[in-house]
């Protein structure tokens, strides 16, 4: 995959604090964590424990699959992934503890950057998607609660549905 040459001193010559490579690995070792709490949680209620561990650990949990789903999404868009590698990259987070392995299998095929390619000085944006990437990396704080912002509107309308199994005990 062939970056933008910039001079030094742009945006994206240099590696960004929170660049693809370091919010993804952040985001998939969260969801891969999250799932461990929510099987102990499960394990306690299902032994001798409360119930209570379970709502927290899986609010807890969900919180951080909706963030590292759009996480995933945008990744996709800036590392260009393919279709099938994008839509891999969302199924991990159903099966527990495959987050982190797909996000170190991503590393060692260098398909995670220490640069946004849409960020300025970089690639010109094409299609909606990268639009919207280009304007968040130009706002980085807008973007960031914006994001927060989505996840709890989701996470909201999905509390409004329901848990999932459709029962609550």
């Amino acid at each position: 995959m062939v970056r933008p040459t910039v001079s030094p001193g742009t945006p994206t010559a240099t590696a960004s604090r929170l660049s693809p490579k370091r919010l993804y690995g952040f985001l998939a070792a969260a969801e891969m964590l999250t799932w461990a709490l929510l099987i102990i949680a499960m394990v306690i209620k299902y032994g001798v424990g409360p119930e209570i561990y379970v709502r927290i650990f899986g609010m807890f949990h969900g919180v951080v699959f909706i963030a590292y789903g759009l996480v995933t999404i945008f990744v996709w868009a800036n590392e260009r992934w393919s279709a099938s590698r994008g839509i891999l990259g969302l199924a991990t987070a159903i099966i527990p503890f495959a987050t982190l392995p797909f996000e170190r299998a991503m590393l060692r095929r260098g398909l995670l950057s220490d640069t946004w390619r849409l960020a300025p000085g970089g690639d010109t944006p094409r299609g909606p998607l990268e639009k919207i990437q280009a304007v968040a990396l130009r706002s980085p704080w807008l973007a960031a609660l914006v994001g927060v912002v989505l996840v709890a509107g989701i996470t909201l309308v999905l509390l409004f549905i329901g848990p999932p199994g459709g029962s609550s005990s």
